[in-house]
């Protein structure tokens, strides 16, 4: 048994904090808001006041919160109130540039971090099947997988300090692609007068078909745009996608035009929306 603290009990960290509980570890939690504890209090979990109260009671740390800024603020709020060698261990999605700095703090501060983004949307949160791309020293990231393995479908190390996010940008590239896709595929039947149900099921049980074809075809077809995946979300990680492609010198043609048409969707109002609205985006 670990001591375990979860920070974020949103989409995805509900349920991961969930599975920590129902794996035996003793978990504590905190959230900005307060009400989104409760279902794990009643699970089990210990609910901490503070950030500093859950920092100086556990061992590993997971952070499943928003943007860059959002994990600093919380790992540094955190950090002088650990224990030596607490290992944290975030499953946001940063720029990378973030995580190397905060394993770089952490360090100097006889602390370990290990950058986690994980994929496989909030059915793999729920099902406990997600897949989890770390980035930091090799002891530490064993460590951190064997903690994470209630909610894990695998896991890897694939590199040093930061890579993890590196993956994760590369994860969501494709992601954007299958997106739009199934979008844009299915925008194109609706209007050409096919049987849209069974344009899904025939192109999506072929060559076409596909993660989005499968999780996100639903969605379309019902026209149930409740997150999963947010927009603003999606918007934010094509934000880093963007500015690590072009530290890189390479030209995210595909990626730029999906976050272009997300950011219609934004303009609407709609950026809590799910992803798949993008559907809708073809049909002014």
């Amino acid at each position: 048994m670990v001591r375990v603290g979860f920070v974020g009990l949103g989409v995805m960290g509900g349920p991961m904090a969930g599975h920590l509980v129902q794996g035996g570890h003793e978990v504590t939690v905190w959230n900005r808001t307060p009400t989104k504890s409760e279902p794990l209090k009643a699970e089990g979990a210990l609910v901490a006041n503070t950030l500093q109260e859950l920092a100086e009671n556990c061992d590993v740390i997971f952070t499943c919160v928003g943007r860059s800024e959002d994990v600093a603020d919380v790992v540094r709020a955190m950090a002088p109130h650990a224990k030596p060698r607490t290992m944290f261990v975030d499953h946001s999605t940063i720029e990378p540039s973030m995580a190397r700095t905060l394993y770089s703090e952490l360090k100097d501060q006889d602390l370990r971090f290990v950058d986690a983004p994980i994929t496989g949307g909030s059915m793999g949160a729920k099902n406990g099947a997600l897949t989890i791309f770390c980035g930091g020293d090799h002891d530490d990231v064993v460590h951190a997988m064997n903690v994470m393995l209630p909610y894990t479908k695998r896991a890897e190390r694939v590199g040093d300090s930061g890579s993890g996010q590196v993956m994760k940008l590369a994860n969501q590239i494709a992601v954007g692609g299958a997106l739009v896709g199934l979008c844009e595929s299915m925008a194109f039947a609706q209007k050409a007068g096919l049987d849209i149900n069974q344009a899904h099921s025939m192109i999506g049980g072929g060559a076409g078909g596909s993660w989005a074809f499968e999780n996100y075809g639903a969605k379309v077809l019902s026209h149930d745009w409740a997150p999963g995946f947010s927009v603003k979300n999606q918007r934010k990680d094509f934000g880093y996608c963007e500015a690590a492609a072009a530290d890189l010198g390479i030209d995210i043609v595909m990626t730029k035009l999906v976050n272009q048409l997300l950011g219609e969707l934004q303009k609407q109002g709609r950026e809590e929306d799910a992803t798949a609205a993008l559907f809708e985006v073809y049909f002014k």
